[in-house]
């Protein structure tokens, strides 16, 4: 039996070393989950740590995603057990935690999403025990429910590592590029020397492992072709405001360009 969240295909395209695509949404209309699941994304990223959405919009976007072939995805908005609880009790596939810059603290965000003994999470699922008949038969399963992501997104975390990916249960990394070129005093700089050389880094050092490499980025074809070469295996590309924008503006400019024709 397949869990509400796709958890199985995601993990399994993953582990067949098959490109995954999402996008991310911030916004609190549930229908654009659903639409980024018809579109054909294999996951959406669902944003907690900048943007508005609360637990109740965070619902609804799972239950919206629910009916399709896409996993949810959640970035929670820091590395707090209190924080991350009541987002795994609504059954998400994934966790993004964020700056996780240690092994300490990668252990902390697994510890998080793990009931004792492996863990501190409480117990109280809300929709992870559907299609369950017993606590028994749910713990025996629980933790392959949620994988665990970690975001390398600071130059301590990647001067930290090879004692990140040593985590026991984590699932993957996260690259995140903008806060980690701002951690070296070049924010936004994505071409600079010493930046393209701390994400090499992370990219060889995570493509050494077993665990999965996944960056959220805006999107641009040469990168995604680039990064995928050198082991990125998922890609959470552009947001709903972008994607919205850009379609907009496109129609708005080819009509304006009418007037401009006469």
């Amino acid at each position: 039996m397949n869990s509400i969240n796709n958890v199985e295909r995601f993990r399994k395209r993953l582990e067949n070393q098959e490109i995954c695509v999402g996008t991310s949404i911030s916004l609190t209309d549930p229908i654009l989950s659903e639409l980024a699941a018809e579109a054909g994304n294999d996951f959406v990223w669902i944003e907690m740590e900048h943007s508005y959405l609360d637990l109740r919009t965070l619902s609804s976007h799972l239950i919206a995603l629910r009916g399709t072939r896409a996993a949810p995805i959640v970035r929670v908005s820091w590395n707090d057990p209190v924080i991350i609880k009541p987002v795994l009790d609504l059954a998400p596939a994934g966790i993004v935690v964020p700056m996780v810059c240690s092994g300490k603290e990668a252990a902390k965000a697994v510890k998080a999403c793990r009931y004792p003994p492996q863990g501190v999470r409480g117990f109280g699922p809300i929709r992870n025990m559907y299609g369950i008949d017993s606590t028994e038969e749910y713990l025996s399963i629980a933790s392959q429910q949620i994988m665990v992501f970690v975001q390398v997104e600071h130059i301590e975390a990647v001067n930290n590592l090879d004692e990140i990916l040593k985590t026991p249960g984590l699932d993957g990394i996260v690259l995140g590029r903008n806060d980690l070129s701002g951690s070296m005093g070049k924010l936004g700089q994505h071409n600079d020397p010493e930046v393209l050389e701390a994400i090499d880094t992370v990219f060889s050092k995570v493509c050494q492992t077993d665990l999965f490499l996944g960056v959220s980025i805006g999107y641009n074809a040469e990168t995604v072709k680039e990064w995928y070469d050198k082991g990125v295996q998922w890609f959470a590309l552009g947001d709903d405001v972008v994607h919205f924008y850009e379609g907009a503006k496109s129609v708005a400019d080819s009509v304006h360009s009418l007037e401009k024709s006469k």
